[in-house]
């Protein structure tokens, strides 16, 4: 895993949400490096432990990688006090992404909440053979659906209130599309119930899925547990690491 540390200058800030923000950050070596699914690992001023944050875009002509993030708490808060021109310490990219093949037809990108930016790359990447299926609390909480338009991708919004798009989770689009059949690979981040739950239709449409775990982290490298979850591999159980081993992971791995 190629990773570096330092400071970066932030080249663009912009409040795409209620307390949802959206940085692009000038950053060559890291964006040469950077695959759609890993992460950053964010120093807030004041704070020991680092924030990991998921890749939203990676730029490698211009050099520049974009963070979407929430604020969560202290730190998350501190580092959304950050402006464009300022510099942020930043460890990156980390963890293991998601496997991408190009000759596939037909790909299923689904983000539930704060889950929805790391599908952006791979919606850049697989463009109008993309279907992307956005979930959401409410229509004041949503956010990129302008951005996944632009990569030619097909979007289906649903929101729990009904508010904007679809009333209902991101399972319903999901189990009409596998249930048509064409699905090469789908792609899912958010809550840990809507990822069992994708897990299972795309396990019972025999689709090939992939899952990236929102952890908590300590040192964003493998080298503490603070991060370990429970997975299977050749019928054997173990604790993977979700900064190291992960945070993507193949859904039938996962341990639900």
């Amino acid at each position: 895993m190629k990773y570096t540390q330092g400071q970066y200058i932030i080249a663009e800030k912009t409040a795409i949400a209620r307390e949802i923000y959206s940085f692009t950050i000038v950053c060559p070596e890291v964006a040469s490096a950077a695959a759609a699914g890993q992460f950053v690992h964010i120093r807030a001023k004041g704070f020991t432990l680092r924030r990991p944050i998921s890749i939203c875009g990676i730029d490698k002509e211009k050099g520049t990688i974009r963070i979407v993030f929430e604020i969560r708490g202290e730190g998350t808060s501190e580092i959304a006090r950050l402006n464009k021109g300022e510099l942020i310490d930043m460890l990156a990219p980390l963890g293991h992404g998601f496997t991408t093949d190009t000759s596939y037809n037909k790909v299923v990108l689904i983000g539930g909440g704060i889950g929805t930016p790391p599908m952006l790359p791979l919606a850049m990447l697989y463009g109008s053979r993309a279907v992307a299926i956005s979930g959401f609390r409410n229509a004041s909480a949503v956010i990129l659906q302008d951005d996944f338009r632009k990569t030619g991708a097909e979007t289906i919004l649903c929101t729990d209130d009904g508010s904007a798009g679809i009333h209902g989770f991101v399972t319903q689009p999901l189990a009409e599309l596998a249930e048509k059949g064409g699905i090469d690979a789908v792609y899912a981040c958010g809550p840990m119930p809507m990822l069992r739950n994708v897990a299972k239709i795309c396990k019972e449409s025999g689709i090939f899925c992939e899952i990236s775990l929102e952890e908590r982290m300590a040192c964003g490298i493998g080298a503490c547990l603070g991060c370990a979850c429970r997975t299977v591999r050749n019928d054997e159980e173990y604790f993977a690491h979700v900064c190291k081993d992960g945070p993507v992971f193949n859904a039938e791995e996962v341990l639900w």
